[in-house]
Order: structure tokens, then sequence, then C-alpha cells
């Protein structure tokens, strides 16, 4: 019963457009409908169903490591529809599923609204780029879609380390090698201790989470590699930042240093709902690291980068706040979502009292005008 159960939650999920599944005793099934929960109108849940639901899709290896360590994550196919991505945990005792969908089609630059100077990049032989962001903005989407772009186009050795799978590439004109921590490689660090010697040119990690993981995926880049990644920051200059933090005092000057020489460019993204309230856009923060940039990384001037970003658009460089302000300029979200998700809320909401108060005085020229229209016969009669 259980098993019939979770194939029609699964099926609703994509069905109904969600992005995520939550199963919690006390509530009936939720789903995440363009980033809003919907609860669905099912039963309530109680402690036997999610302990059955879980296990009609668990693999031993994971109902072993819940019992062990309290949580455990892999994914899995549902059939020809997409992925889902699990992660199980105990709460108060009971068990508790969240799923995300990873949608089979991976899609392109120009549906993400990738920054044309993306594709250049990923021309590149070598460097570093991140791609940041809270959990849940679209990192993964982002990173799939660069890296189906280098094996449609070039002729690459691609490796990727991920906790779990999430997106499942084929051969096309790259070679692509999926590793995935606890099946195919222990840990981040192991993976990319041995990934060097399997003749790699392009590498993907899935997170920047330790020291070990983040001096091999810099080593990686200095050794001639094009590397891509994720951090979980909400701004260019805040990631090199917290990247440097990361590190001893001792060894800060050298990341300083190793970082200029090879981060090629942070894209920060934050997920909108659009303000129809169907689906979502993503909002860009986007830097190269241009001469001027690594000499602010290497000399600790971090603070400046913003107003450097700021002068680089002609290489697509804008700050996410500048992103969020056209989005909201153009009608996509609204003075809400904005303000939600801006780094500087209360200049944007400055900006956006002057233009509301702007609309009106022209609003009353207009009717001055036309007063004044319907005023002129009587003064010429």
């Amino acid at each position: 019963m259980a098993t019939v159960n979770m194939d029609r939650l699964l099926q609703a999920c994509v069905s109904q457009g969600a992005s995520d599944i939550h199963l919690v005793v006390g509530r009936s099934p939720v789903l995440r409908i363009d980033g809003r929960l919907r609860p669905l109108e099912t039963k309530v849940l109680e402690p036997d169903d999610t302990a059955a639901l879980m296990k009609s899709i668990t693999p031993e290896r994971n109902q072993q490591e819940l019992q062990e360590e309290g949580g455990t994550d892999y994914g899995f196919a549902f059939g020809d529809e997409g992925r889902f991505r699990v992660s199980v945990f105990r709460q108060k005792g009971n068990i508790t599923l969240v799923l995300r969908l990873i949608p089979s089609k991976i899609m392109t630059f120009e549906e993400i609204g990738l920054p044309k100077i993306c594709a250049a990049l990923c021309r590149r032989p070598r460097g570093l780029f991140l791609v940041t962001g809270p959990t849940g903005c679209g990192k993964t989407t982002t990173l799939a879609c660069m890296v189906n772009y280098i094996n449609e186009n070039f002729d690459r050795h691609i490796i990727t380390v991920e906790e779990p799978i999430e997106y499942y590439h084929s051969h096309k004109k790259s070679i692509i090698n999926q590793r995935e921590v606890g099946v195919d490689v222990p840990s981040f660090g192991e993976a990319l201790r041995r990934v060097l010697r399997m003749d790699p040119d392009v590498i993907l990690v899935g997170e920047l989470r330790d020291l070990e993981t983040i001096e091999s995926a810099v080593r990686a880049a200095e050794t001639g590699h094009l590397v891509f990644s994720t951090v979980h920051t909400t701004s260019a200059a805040g990631t090199i930042t917290r990247i440097i933090d990361v590190f001893p005092v001792s060894q800060q000057e050298q990341i300083r240093i190793q970082l200029s020489g090879n981060l090629m460019a942070v894209l920060s993204q934050a997920l909108c709902p659009l303000a129809t309230g169907k689906g979502r856009i993503a909002a860009y923060e986007f830097m190269v690291v241009t001469p001027a940039i690594a000499n602010l990384i290497r000399e600790n001037k971090t603070y400046r980068i913003d107003s450097s970003i700021q002068t680089g658009k002609k290489l697509g460089m804008q700050l996410l706040d500048e992103h969020l302000w056209q989005l909201y300029d153009t009608g996509r979200i609204s003075l809400e979502e904005m303000l939600d998700k801006s780094r500087q809320p209360g200049d944007l909401q400055d900006k956006a009292t002057a233009k509301m108060s702007a609309m009106r005085s022209r609003g009353k020229r207009r009717e001055t005008v036309k007063e004044m229209e319907d005023i002129g016969p009587i003064l010429r009669a």
C-alpha cells in the first residue's frame, strides 16, 4: 500500500510542477510549488505511514545509516519523469522525508537566463567557476546547464563528484564520469585526491564545504583544469571572504594569491516567484575576475569588489540588487519579493518609493493638462 501511495505522491509532484515533497507526521503530504507550501487533500500522516513510505523507496544501506546516524541522503530515478533527491531524518522519534524533484530535462543558458559570457567562460581550459546562493535557489540546475553545454560542444573528459548525484548526464561530445560520495567514493576529499590521476579536463565538485575540499579544488584549477563548484553565500565578495576565512590565519595570504590567479567567475543567484503567481525566475549577481578584481582579492580589499562589478557591465557583470530592480521595474516580480531577496532593501525601498511618487506626479500633470484642454474652449469663447 505504501508503494502505491508513494507512486501517487511522486506523480502528483511531477504533474503539478512542484519542486519538493514534505512527508511529516501530523500533516498531510505537502508540495512546494513556486516556492510556496501547498498541502494535499489526503489523510494526515501517522508514524507508521512515514516509516512505510520511507521503506518503500530507501535502499538498505541508507536505512542502516538512518538507524546509526539519525539521517541519510540518496537519489533515485522516477521512470523518465526525472530523479528525486531524498533526505530522510528523525525528529521527535518519528521519520520525516523531504524529496526534491530533479527534472530529466536539462535547461539551456537562454531558458535559465544566464549571462552570455558564461558560454565563453565554459570554453576556458582552466580556472575555478563558483555558483553560490542559499539552498533551493537553483545552483545545481545552473551547474548541470554548464556541464551539459561543455558535454554537447567540446571533447572533454568531465568528472563530477556529488552527494548524491542529481542530474544524470550521458556521454555526448565529451566523456562524463559521475562519482557519488558514499557509493563510489567515501568522501569529497578522497575523490579530489585521486581525480587528478584520471586525466580530467573538467571537474565538478558538488559543494566546497570544508578546508580539504577547497584546497583540492583550488589546486585542481591551478594545475590546469576547469573546476565548477558551489558555496552557500549570497554575494560575490562574500564568497571570497568565506573561502579565505576557512583557512588558518597563517595560510590566508597564500590562498588570496591562489584565488586571485585561479578564480574565474562567481555567479550568485536568488530564485523569485513571478508576480503572476505561476513560475519562478532567477535573479543573478555576476562577477568576472578581471585584473583589477584579482588585485583586490590579493590585497584583501574585497569590500571594493561591488564597485568594480558596477563598472564591469560590458563583461556582463551586475550586482544582485541591480538585477532585482530590473525584474521589479519590468513587472516580473513584486515589490515584497524584491525587498526580501535584496542585500540593501532600504536603498531599493527608497528607489521604489521615488518611482511611485514620480508616477503619481506624472498622473497629476496629465490631469492638469486635461483640465486645461477642457477649460480651453470656455476661455476662448
